[in-house]
């Protein structure tokens, strides 16, 4: 389904991303890991038009995406959560969701139908009138959630989804997770949290000082020398 090669982002003298390259198959569920400033959400902004490569190229289902804005890739079928939530907090929870439900239509009475089935399916339903900014953060992770489901996506990037729940929160948040892949969609998840991650991943990347330095089952990746090292630190391992 995604296609990612020779991927290469410079900011200056920092290279945020090196010569990365990978593939997502359609239906599985891609870990993205690594310690802080491995390029992870680079790498994020890269695949989704908020940045653009050095080098490289992604392809979508064969079509490359150079070039294109995140709203155009966006309606080709790829969205994104991020990492620092940003509702529209003086707008109702409804209203939050429906932003993203008219990016495919201008009918406010559609919108609205749609945005709360979305909220039914994360667990926000009672909270539709509830101003945005009310939430608490498990609450916003699941708005988050429901923002980017209601523009129908069939490639989500989830950016450390669980970053800053409590733990009462992480197994609801692991479960709707599981559900997104059975209504058909494909997942690219960054997440620190690795108990979370290799119950969740087919198969994990891991980055470090924005170079690829294994990828493999979750089994594969906990037992590389490099991964332990870089990232997981021997009492991990």
């Amino acid at each position: 389904m995604l296609e990612v090669t020779n991927l290469t982002k410079h900011f200056g003298g920092l290279v945020a991303n090196d010569d990365i390259s990978f593939g997502v198959a359609e239906g599985e569920i891609l870990g993205l890991i690594g310690p802080n400033g491995a390029g992870k959400s680079t790498l994020f902004d890269l695949i989704t038009g908020f940045q653009a490569p050095d080098e490289g190229g992604v392809r979508f289902e064969g079509r490359s995406l150079l070039g294109l804005r995140p709203d155009q890739i966006n309606r080709l079928g790829i969205v994104r959560t991020f990492q620092k939530l940003k509702p529209f907090e003086k707008m109702t929870v409804e209203e939050n969701v429906m932003v993203g439900v008219m990016q495919h239509t201008a009918n406010m009475s559609k919108a609205r139908d749609h945005a709360l089935t979305m909220l039914s399916f994360v667990g926000l339903l009672e909270k539709r009138r509830a101003h945005a900014g009310t939430l608490s953060t498990g609450q916003r992770k699941r708005l988050e959630l429901a923002r980017a489901m209601a523009t129908r996506p069939r490639l989500l990037l989830l950016d450390e989804v669980t970053g800053g729940v409590d733990q009462r929160s992480i197994p609801g948040l692991i479960a709707l997770i599981e559900r997104l892949r059975g209504v058909g969609v494909t997942l690219i998840v960054i997440e620190h949290n690795m108990q979370v991650l290799m119950s969740l991943a087919d198969r994990v990347v891991a980055l470090h000082l924005g170079a690829m330095i294994a990828q493999g089952t979750p089994a594969q990746i906990q037992a590389d020398p490099r991964v332990i090292e870089s990232y997981l630190g021997t009492a991990y391992a």
